[in-house]
């Protein structure tokens, strides 16, 4: 799929947010005793959040200011949708609200952490196969 410039710059800003959020879930991950697992978590989930919104502004689709990844997905094209595995998704969405406030939620431990970030990274796979080459290309340039 071609896009253009400037529809391949918004999806670029996306994605490379989205790879910011996965480096911060990953280097932090690699702190011993001390890991906020709570945030190794919200990060994976932002990374999913945001190469989803990749895709549908890829796609022109307009989507709310949500982190419900499941709702953001139901907007994406079925064709794009099919490979980003809806479970992934359901199991990264509660992230976005439990890890970032305090509340009556279960602490996050590191497998809850180590898991997050493996799903966040199946999504961006998934995500790649359907992003245009020129927009992925753009986002390595920094």
């Amino acid at each position: 799929m071609s896009a253009p410039p400037e529809v391949l710059r918004v999806v670029w800003g996306w994605i490379e947010k989205a790879e910011h959020d996965l480096k911060n879930a990953e280097h932090t991950l690699t702190l011993k005793e001390d890991c906020p697992f709570d945030t190794v978590c919200f990060h994976a989930q932002q990374c999913a959040e945001k190469y989803l919104k990749a895709l549908l502004a890829l796609h022109g689709i307009d989507f709310p200011k949500s982190h419900d990844l499941t709702e953001l997905h139901a907007l994406l094209p079925v064709q794009v949708r099919s490979p980003i595995p809806s479970s992934d998704l359901a199991e990264l969405n509660p992230y976005a609200i439990e890890t970032r406030y305090p509340g009556d939620w279960q602490p996050q431990n590191r497998q809850d952490a180590v898991q997050a970030v493996k799903l966040s990274k199946r999504i961006r796979d998934a995500a790649h196969r359907q992003l245009p080459m020129s927009a992925l290309q753009a986002s390595k340039k920094d």
